[in-house]
This record gives structure tokens, C-alpha cells and sequence, in this order.
């Protein structure tokens, strides 16, 4: 048989070429003739040709956002989802060679009804941009495909902006969805009714936060991206938490750059880069001396930004390096970072002017005065007794006992599993990456540690209870697996959100004990980021072999006790079945095999 493969998922690069990819290699063991075309926003993959397309039996989609299907009319085709393809890839291919049905043109050009189709765009994006950013994406299209909205969706991930909005497709929508935990730039938006919200939220509730868009959006202040983008607009933000997590948003490649190549240097000998031109000395330069001094100014900075927009940004910087200069630190800087932000904000909306010189506000008088203020602010009041505290709380986490580093890593271990990359999550890594500026590593050993135990402990509860889960929970399990051990915790999500009473104290549990375990043991990590891949860098951690021994012992505690907790999938369905309406029976009737 002559098949073409077409896989599409626009926020998810890697699904549309491992679809494509193995849906290629189970037609080969078939005996049929493949060709394959991948769509990507990077143009990845070759197009088809018109010559491929009329030598073809049989068409199969893989898709997960729209896709015009026009060239295909006239050719036996079906369409279908990566979850679907992936799970039995052969077996997808056999049922899809006997359901296909001739493609129709009404059926390949939907935009005939799309007028009657409510029309959304979204911005999605989380503080570290890895995980939350795209599976809220894909949890929103599916949503609306169920529906039937027509959703385009731009992730803004560590990546980059990618499958970005463009004038035509921000017209046309009825309303703007930011499903954000930092700020984005809404200028773009002018005119527009938005509708905002946490990416946790779309992920868990799709369909729900799609229908509360719809119905609660509010109109953008402004009729123009310039009456947007002003400092006034504040007032629609979510509160100083938000402007923090931004500013810990752009921190973070810093401090991940910095602290790896701190890290680097540490592979020719802990104190080889005291000699002066050697690699390591070069190494130690760039990322303490450069990258970590940077790290409070841009922390500083983004948290102004956040708050005024571009006028906050000179501000929060300046304040943000007197912080460091000035011994106060993260701390200091976050101080800074709201007094410049907060400052900017309020010049831009009471500083009147003529309309003549309205234009010098944002570029002059605004950078020039919150500068003023946040400068002396930082000298005179705020930088002396921050620094004192930052120097306290320096001097304590590392004079402290056993048993004080015991408790503040069954703290820190336990926050880190609560919400899985939520804001609790969050605010614990964030505490560890402000404490290595200045030289405080432990914290950071225990909570990454213990970020990485729920994924694990999941792909461990798969393995220990498989007649307990379904295929497509193993086959989540292996990925939560690979998560874990890059130490993206967001890897139990898929669980947590169909089990939380369950998987969430067990995950804590595991979480409390290794970060609790990696403290006792005096585990002291250089690099804020990587997993476990971080320990091919010699030195980079301290007390290799007990530091692993508490990830395992975490993760087989977490994997464990949801191994024992969790129901089979004939206790659910008979629960399911017990709180079914006694009239009519029709779900009592079902075969008890399968889910309704």
C-alpha cells in the first residue's frame, strides 16, 4: 500500500516527529510505501508533492490544531491524535487501513462554518517555560476541538515564542486568552476583551477555563498598543506574586548559565580556578563573576517590568545591582525590584503633563526619577538591614545542626511536591537560587533532589502495580520517568490531575524525605538545573553516592505508597458504577471491561 503520513502538532516539535517517525517504521514492517510530511513552524520535514499525493492509497493525520485538508480531497483518509497513534503504532495503522473514508471537500474546508465557531488565541507560559507552557497548550486544543472552537495557541517557552500570532488570527478572535504565570506583553491585544488565568489552571479545567474566557473576558484598557502598553495598566495584573515569578522567569538562564559554568570549573579541582589564567580561572569569571553578578540585576529588573512595562526596567536594574553591590542579594534585589516597579507605575498614571511633552514620560522623566528614588531607597534605607538579614540567614543555613538542616530540607522537599511547578514549587526553588549567590549550596542539592522524586515515584508505581494501570498510564509512566530524571516534576501532572488525593500525599512524602535525607547528609549542589545529568560534571556535587541514595529512597517511598493507594481500574469503574442514577441503569448494564 502507497501511504502518506502527516503529522502537525504546532506545540510539540518533538510528538510530530516521533509520530511521524514510528508510524514510518510500523509501515515498513507492513510491506507498505511510505511518505512522510512533518509540519513544524521550523518547516521541518519535506513537503508532498502533487506527485505523491495522486500516487497515494491512503492518507493518515496526526494532528493536534487545525490543518487544512484540501489537497487531499478525493483520498481515503483518516484523522486522528498522537495519544492514539503512539500507543500501538502498527495496530493504529491496521484499523486506520480499514476505517478510512474518501475525504469529501465539505470535510476538508471547515472555514465554510467557521463563522459560527466562537474564535479564541492564546498565550501560554510558565515561569521556566519547560513544561507547564506546552501541556497547557495541548491540553487547551484538545479541549476545544471538543467543543468545537477554534483555537490558535502560541506557547512562549524557554525556547522562544513558537507558533506565534499573527494580525490576521488576533482580528478574528472573539477573545484573548493568557493562560500565564508571568507577565506577556499585551500590547498586540489593544481592543481585544482578554481573559486571563494560570497556565495550572487551563491544564487541570481546559474546557472549563475555555467557556469562563468566553463569558468573563475583559475588554484591553486602550484603544492603541501604545494606550496598552502604559504603566497604568497594572491594575489588571494578579498581584506581587506574579511579578516575582516573572522576574524569576528571566533570572533563571541566567543563573542556570552561571552556575553551570561554575560547576565547569570546578572539573580541574575545587580550588584550580585560584590560579590566575588557567581554564578553570576563565571558567570561574564568566560565571561568578559575570553571570552571578547579573543574576539580582535582572531579577530586579523583570520585577519592575512586570509591574510598569518597559519604564520600570532601568529602575529595577539599577536598583537590582546596588542590591548586589550593597551585600543585600536576592533579597535585596526583590525589595528593589518592587520599589522601582511600583514607583514607575504610579509616575506613569499621576505625573501630568501637556500633551506636547506626554511622549518624554516613559523614555525620560519615569526611568530618571523611579532611578532617583529607588537608588537612594536601596543606600540609605533598605540595603544596610537587608544585608544584615541575608548575611544572618547566610551564616545560619551554614552553621546550622543536623537537625536544623534536617527540618528545612523536609520544608523545602515537601513544597516542591505539593503543586508540581506550581507556585509552592516555585517559591522553594526560587529561596535555593537566590542562596548560591552567595555561596550557599545545600539548599540547592536538597531541592532538586526532591523535584525530581513524584515523576520517578510515579514511573515506579507503574512498574510495581502495572495491573493497576492502564496502557496509556504505563506509557505516561516511562515519560514521567525520563521527566524525573531531568528533574521536571511536572512529569507527575497527568497523574496528580486524575488522582490528586492520592498522588499528591505520596509524592509529598517521598519529596519531605529526600530532601530531608540530601540535608543530613551535607549534599551541596553547584548547578541549579539538570537532574541527574549534572552529576557527570566532577565536583559539581558533593557526596555523590548519598545524594542518590536519598533520590531513591524518596522515589521508592513515593513509588510505594501510590503503588498501594491507588484503585484499579475495576475498583473505579465499580465506584463509578455504584454513584450512577438507580433509574434507567444504563451505565449498571455496561460491560465491567471497560470505562464508560
Amino acid at each position: 500500500m502507497n501511504l502518506l503520513i502527516v503529522t502537525a502538532c504546532p506545540n510539540g516539535m518533538v510528538t510530530s516527529v516521533l509520530c511521524a517517525r514510528l508510524l514510518e517504521a510500523a509501515a515498513q514492517r507492513l510491506g507498505w510505501t511510505t511518505r512522510v510530511e512533518v509540519h513544524d513552524p521550523k518547516a521541518i520535514g519535506s513537503p508532498l508533492s502533487d506527485a505523491d499525493i495522486a500516487a497515494a492509497e491512503l492518507v493518515v493525520v496526526v494532528k493536534t490544531g487545525e490543518l487544512a485538508l484540501e489537497r487531499f480531497v478525493g483520498k481515503r483518509l483518516v484523522q486522528s491524535t498522537p495519544a492514539e497513534a503512539l500507543q500501538d503504532p502498527q495496530g493504529f495503522l491496521g484499523e486506520a487501513a480499514e476505517r478510512a473514508e474518501v475525504l469529501q471537500p465539505q470535510a476538508a474546508a471547515p472555514a465554510a462554518v467557521a463563522s459560527a465557531q466562537p474564535r479564541l488565541v492564546a498565550v501560554t507560559a510558565c515561569p521556566t517555560g519547560v513544561a507547564h507552557t506546552f501541556m497547557a497548550a495541548e491540553a487547551l486544543q484538545q479541549a476545544a476541538r471538543q467543543l468545537g472552537y477554534a483555537l490558535q495557541v502560541e506557547t512562549r517557552g524557554s525556547v522562544g515564542a513558537r507558533n506565534l500570532l499573527d494580525e490576521a488570527a488576533i482580528a478574528a478572535a472573539d477573545v484573548v486568552l493568557l493562560a500565564a504565570d508571568i507577565e506577556v506583553d499585551t500590547s498586540r491585544f489593544a481592543g481585544k476583551k482578554i481573559y486571563r488565568c494560570g497556565t495550572g489552571v487551563a491544564l487541570k479545567q481546559p474546557q472549563q477555563t475555555l467557556r469562563r474566557a468566553l463569558e468573563e473576558a475583559v475588554a484591553q484598557a486602550g484603544a492603541s498598543p501604545a494606550a496598552a502598553a502604559a504603566p497604568g495598566k497594572s491594575k489588571t495584573r494578579s498581584g506581587p506574586y506574579k511579578h516575582l515569578l516573572t522576574g524569576v522567569s528571566y533570572m533563571l538562564p541566567m543563573v542556570v548559565a552561571g552556575g553551570l559554568l561554575i560547576a565547569l570549573s570546578f572539573v580541574f579541582g575545587i580550588e584550580a580556578f585560584k590560579e590566575q589564567g588557567s581554564l578553570a580561572a576563565a571558567l570561574m569569571q564568566i560565571g561568578g563573576d559575570t553571570a552571578f553578578k547579573l543574576m539580582v540585576p535582572v531579577l530586579a529588573g523583570y520585577i519592575a517590568y512586570s509591574i510598569a512595562d518597559r519604564p520600570g526596567l532601568a529602575p529595577g536594574m539599577i536598583g537590582g545591582l546596588l542590591a548586589g553591590n550593597l551585600g543585600a542579594g536576592f533579597i535585596g534585589g526583590i525589595v528593589a525590584g518592587f520599589l522601582a516597579g511600583y514607583c514607575a507605575s504610579a509616575l506613569g498614571r499621576w505625573l501630568r503633563l501637556p500633551q506636547s511633552l506626554e511622549s518624554l514620560k516613559p523614555i525620560l522623566l519615569i526611568p530618571l526619577l523611579a532611578s532617583l528614588f529607588t537608588g537612594l531607597a536601596m543606600i540609605y534605607v533598605v540595603g544596610a538591614p537587608v544585608a544584615g538579614m541575608l548575611a544572618g540567614l547566610t551564616d545560619f543555613l551554614n552553621g546550622m545542626g543536623s537537625t536544623n538542616a534536617v527540618l528545612l530540607g523536609l520544608l523545602l522537599g515537601g513544597m516542591m511536591c505539593v503543586d508540581l511547578g506550581g507556585p509552592v514549587n516555585k517559591a522553594a526553588y526560587a529561596f535555593s537560587v537566590g542562596l548560591l549567590a552567595s555561596q550557599t549550596y545545600a539548599p540547592m542539592a536538597a531541592t532538586m533532589a526532591a523535584g525530581m522524586v513524584p515523576p520517578l515515584g510515579m514511573a515506579i508505581a507503574t512498574l510495581l502495580a502495572r495491573y493497576k494501570f492502564a496502557q496509556s498510564e504505563r506509557e505516561a509512566g516511562k515519560a514521567a520517568g525520563v521527566l524525573g530524571l531531568c528533574f521536571i516534576s511536572e512529569g507527575a501532572i497527568p497523574f496528580a490531575a486524575k488522582d490528586p488525593l492520592r498522588v499528591i500525599p505520596a509524592s509529598i512524602a517521598g519529596g519531605a524525605l529526600t530532601g530531608a535525607l540530601s540535608m543530613y547528609f551535607g549534599c551541596k549542589l553547584m548547578a541549579p538545573h539538570g537532574g541527574l545529568f549534572v552529576l557527570a560534571i566532577p565536583n559539581a556535587i558533593n557526596h555523590t553516592l548519598a545524594y542518590l541514595l536519598a533520590i531513591v529512597a524518596g522515589s521508592l517511598l513515593t513509588g510505594v505508597l501510590y503503588a498501594v493507594l491507588k484503585r484499579g481500574e475495576t475498583a473505579e469503574l465499580a465506584a463509578a458504577t455504584e454513584q450512577a442514577p438507580a433509574a434507567g441503569g444504563p451505565l449498571a448494564e455496561r460491560p465491567s471491561g471497560r470505562h464508560a
